[in-house]
């Protein structure tokens, strides 16, 4: 999602919950994304996946942003839409699970994403996961024909 601000375009990122995470910011901020179910169109998924990371439906037209593999592998298929979204409000309705502390057989429950902001394009380089930053660049070319 991006909106326009004052000084320009921001873009929404979400932040990875759990223990991993906790410590982690620049390069560990991601868009908000998950798996497709079988057979579902990718838009669909990805107003899904935004609805449950977030709490809020995404309205409007959803730009193809095309598709980035990240470094474990994941192949991320991304759109943008326009919208505004009350980051201090967001209701993380998806949980993932995990060993914590590592290797100690406990298995825990951990909200997906802990928390959003709204970052300038610029910022948001520094913040979201390296293999990510093409779809930033991708996002100017589509909104100002080009990228910085």
């Amino acid at each position: 999602m991006y909106r326009f601000a004052q000084d320009g375009a921001e873009v929404l990122l979400v932040h990875p919950g759990g223990p991993f995470w906790q410590r982690k910011d620049l390069g560990a901020w991601s868009i908000p994304k998950g798996e497709p179910h079988p057979e579902e169109p990718a838009e669909e998924a990805a107003r899904r996946e935004f609805t449950e990371e977030l709490g809020t439906v995404p309205e409007g037209q959803l730009t193809p942003l095309g598709r980035v593999r990240q470094r474990g592998g994941k192949v991320v298929e991304a759109f943008a839409v326009e919208g505004d979204v009350d980051t201090a409000g967001i209701r993380c309705s998806s949980e993932v699970e995990i060993e914590w502390p590592r290797g100690s057989g406990q298995i825990h429950r951990f909200p997906e994403i802990d928390r959003a902001g709204w970052f300038s394009v610029s910022e948001a380089r520094l913040r979201i996961l390296t293999a990510q930053c093409t779809l930033l660049e991708r996002l100017e070319r589509a909104l100002f024909g080009r990228s910085n």
